[in-house]
Order: structure tokens, then sequence, then C-alpha cells
């Protein structure tokens, strides 16, 4: 058996991407902030998104069938972390956001850097976590910002590097 504190440790040196994974209960916007997420196929267009079996916004996607999920601009780390439930005080993480109802009725912020509007396509077991593989049924990006990422337990933005531009 190995050390979960290594394990985590180890996994927390991942850079990831944050997003907000978003949903509606009782007609109420739910939301949470994730790092495990990723795209899985183009044809068709799904995504996973895992979640601890733990979280009500877990059990609220299994209900509802609808989830979105919503890319952070370096700039909203203060987003990321309220969604994370790191703001004291927040009662409704909602509240002063500038927020549209998707397709399926998930809530996208809408100056996100990019989301995606999704029905579960499937759900797997993952331990104490469950995947869910989203199937996407809108979708919208913005190229006016850069990924906030988290790594080593740190909030970050991204930097180009030199030579990129030869990529291009």
């Amino acid at each position: 058996m190995i050390n979960s504190d290594i394990f985590k440790q180890a996994m927390s040196q991942y850079a990831a991407g944050v997003t907000v994974i978003t949903t509606v209960h009782q007609e109420k916007p739910i939301g949470i902030t994730a790092t495990s997420f990723s795209s899985l196929s183009l044809d068709p267009p799904l995504v996973i998104v895992n979640l601890s079996k733990k979280l009500f916004t877990h059990q609220v996607i299994l209900e509802s069938g609808i989830f979105a999920v919503n890319m952070l601009k370096s700039s909203q780390k203060e987003l990321g972390m309220r969604f994370a439930g790191m703001i004291p005080g927040v009662e409704d993480r909602f509240e002063g956001l500038d927020v549209k109802t998707a397709v399926t009725n998930s809530p996208i912020l809408t100056n996100s850097l990019a989301w995606v509007d999704c029905r579960v396509w499937a759900t797997y077991e993952g331990g104490d976590h469950t995947i869910f593989v989203g199937e996407v049924v809108d979708v919208n990006s913005s190229s006016d910002g850069v990924p906030l990422v988290y790594s080593n337990r740190q909030w970050q933005g991204v930097s180009e590097l030199e030579g990129n531009e030869e990529n291009n």
C-alpha cells in the first residue's frame, strides 16, 4: 500500500486548469471548483469530470444528469477560491456574478475563458470518486485571457515560452 500523503503530494505537482463545475438543484444554481477535468472525445464531443462522492454537487449531478464546466482565466483566482469555499462569509457563491442559463439549464459563468454545457453520458466508479462523462451539447470559447492553473497547492497563471511563435 502506498503512503496517501506522498501520493497527494505527488499529484499536487501536476499543473491543471481550474474550472467551476455548475449544475442546478431545485431551481437554485450550485457550483464547485475542480481541476479534475479533461476532454475525452471529439466524435461525439465528450469530456470527463471526476468528483468526490462526498460532495453535494456530486449527488445533484447524479440526480439531474446535467452539468457545465466553466474554465477560469488567470484573472479569476478569487472566483476559483469562492467556489472552493475558501472565502469566509460567502453564502451564495453566485451572488453578484454575470450568469446565464445554458441549454441544459446549468448556470454558465459568462466571463469565463471557455465553457462546455453537458448532459451526463455515462458514469464510472473511481474509488472514492465518480467519473462523469459528459456529452457536450453547447460550447463557447474566448481568446481573451490565459488559463488559471493550480499546481503545488498554489494558484498560478500561464506564460508564453520563448520559441512558441515557431509552432504557430
